[in-house]
């Protein structure tokens, strides 16, 4: 271990001298509070750390010791439902332990519990050999998630000896010899260090869709399983509740949720409302495959950086067990604040808007983490991590470093707008900017497994939505009345994708979620209505009679239809829909 002394403090960082021995990254322990520190730079024997606490009282002449290890996390039973700092110190824990609401410096509390016992069962036995990640047992940890112990990466060997039984995460499990003779003890918890991306065997095409029933994402911008995504938006557009959705809804079996120098106020709502949430699968609690990691924005500045590293190591994990899981970021606009103000204390050059150069490469780090993976073992299992970052530009500028270094990485840009949002159109993404690069992976699944005209109701549903925009154009210039009847129609099937079909409620019991069934005959519904119209008028119907039949109604309110109505409710509609033109063409041929 390596001694050495503080020289200066400027905030978050502290430059300690006599460190010669230490490494890059190497965990430091600053002062007699024993403060958590990072190195992040070394010249000489000199080396420049950021500590992730309160720097207040420190002072040159302070000891400052490396323990020789990387910032790792806990991994093991007792993560899930758990809350977190950014640099993985549970904060209930904390709380027992120092009695008050605000975090004490210098308080160490392990990550996991080690005193709990959980209820190991074996899944290999004495003399079978065994690989990197192979399971050799699992935890019941909650109702809902089946925790498996893995073999150790870099282990190899025969297993000597395993055992049933309760057990606390730091008593041995099982004992793997490996080829060279040598006995490994293995426990129910293991250290990963955070900035280290863990192993798997091969990365997967993504071809299958992150389903999340809300409808402009699964129809128009989908999301794959193992995809990234940027939800960027100014204050007041939904980036939260959207995400909330995401975490509620996506089809992902662990979420976790980081919440990375966001308000306090809107952390404290995400740590009330979860436990709350009823998992629409299980009908438990949510909390019960969630992690969550509160980093909010009055802790120390320095932990952000750490809690979107602490956050992907954990769902790598869960990831590497064969999980789909589904990370929300928010906001990495918080995390690029960070970077900037350590980037600044540690003197460097700076970049655009005063980020450092290396803010693209740093965000790419984070986002190429996700995959669909098949994983290590023996097994093949396949396992998925899809990442979705909030972006919150100042001022709602997307032009900004944060967020275009973002959108270079990422797929899929789901562009929220302050424009939809004050016209009470939620989710406010804006369909004329928002993109998905994934589309062309994953059509071949839509045709296949859910209607093979869905890609094509979609292509057409988009450039229903284009023209709308074009067309608007000239009535602002020249009047409704100059349109023709194609185009007042063409008009209106517009609005009607857009208020029947595009905008969702997300705190309505039936419209809050859609199965990609029900996306698929509420799309053919409102394009039914605009063929059928557009026949119509060819056959001289008028457009006003056409745009205010009664079964426009019916359209629209089918997406609050209860899925097991939906085949009935469908056929009336259609047959309601063919009666009113009939009655619009027998009006016509009668003046």
């Amino acid at each position: 271990m390596s001694q050495g002394t503080i020289k200066k403090v400027a905030g978050p960082l502290v430059i300690a001298e006599g460190m010669r021995d230490a490494n890059m990254f190497d965990v430091v322990r600053v002062s007699d509070a024993r403060l958590i520190g990072e190195i992040i730079e070394i010249h000489g024997d000199q080396a420049s750390i950021q500590v992730y606490e309160e720097t207040s009282g420190l002072g040159p002449g302070a000891p400052v010791e490396s323990t020789g290890v990387p910032m790792s996390v806990e991994l093991g039973p007792g993560l899930i439902g758990n809350i977190y700092d950014g640099i993985q110190r549970p904060l209930e824990e904390i709380m027992k332990a120092t009695g008050g609401n605000l975090l004490q410096r210098g308080v160490e509390v392990p990550s996991l519990k080690r005193d709990k016992k959980w209820p190991f069962e074996a899944k290999v036995a004495a003399g079978d050999r065994v690989e990197p990640g192979d399971v050799l047992g699992t935890v019941q940890e909650t109702d809902i998630v089946v925790q498996k112990i893995m073999t150790p990466v870099g282990i190899t060997g025969t297993i000597k000896s395993i055992n049933s039984g309760d057990f606390t995460i730091t008593e041995t499990v099982a004992v793997v010899t490996d080829d060279a003779g040598v006995d490994h003890d293995i426990t129910m918890m293991h250290k990963w260090p955070v900035r280290k991306e863990r192993p798997y065997k091969e990365k997967k095409s993504p071809d299958q869709p992150l389903v999340t029933g809300q409808r402009v994402i699964d129809t128009l911008f989908p999301i794959a399983k193992g995809g990234v995504a940027a939800v960027p938006g100014p204050f007041g557009t939904g980036k939260t509740v959207v995400q909330h959705q995401l975490a509620k809804w996506a089809d992902a079996d662990i979420v976790v949720y980081i919440g990375c120098g966001e308000r306090g106020n809107e952390m404290t709502d995400v740590l009330n409302e979860f436990p709350e949430l009823k998992d629409p699968k299980t009908g438990k609690s949510l909390m019960e495959r969630t992690v969550l990691i509160a980093n909010t924005s009055d802790m120390p500045v320095a932990a952000r950086e750490a809690s979107v590293y602490t956050g992907i190591t954990i769902a790598e994990y869960f990831r590497d067990m064969g999980y789909s899981v589904a990370l929300m970021a928010d906001s990495t606009s918080r995390w690029a604040e960070a970077l900037r103000e350590m980037s600044g204390r540690l003197e460097e050059m700076p970049g655009e808007e005063g980020y450092p150069a290396y803010l693209g490469s740093r965000l790419a780090q984070f986002y190429e983490r996700a995959g669909r993976v098949v994983t290590l073992g023996s097994d093949g299992r396949e396992g998925a991590l899809s990442v979705i970052g909030a972006v919150s530009p100042a001022g709602g500028d997307i032009s900004e470093p944060v967020t275009q270094a973002t959108l270079r990485i990422v797929k899929v840009f789901w562009g929220l707008d302050s424009s939809l949002a004050q016209r009470r159109h939620f989710p406010a993404i804006n369909w004329l900017t928002s993109y998905s690069l994934y589309l062309d992976n994953m059509s071949a699944y839509f045709s296949d497994k859910v209607n093979e005209d869905w890609n094509e109701l979609r292509n057409r549903m988009m450039i229903l939505l284009q023209d709308e925009d074009k067309l608007n154009e000239m009535v602002q210039l020249v009047g409704m009345d100059a349109l023709s009847a194609p185009d007042r129609l063409k008009l209106e099937t517009a609005r009607s994708v857009r208020e029947d079909f595009l905008h969702q409620d997300a705190f309505h019991d039936i419209d809050t979620f859609t199965s990609l069934p029900k996306q698929h005959q509420m799309m053919k519904l409102v394009l039914d209505f605009y063929d059928f119209s557009t026949d119509a008028l060819e056959k001289g119907a008028s457009v006003e009679d056409l745009v205010v039949m009664p079964v426009r109604e019916d359209i629209g309110r089918f997406k609050y239809t209860p899925e097991k109505d939906l085949k009935a409710e469908y056929d009336r509609i259609i047959m309601t829909l063919n009666q009113q033109i009939q009655e619009c063409l027998a009006k016509k041929e009668d003046e």
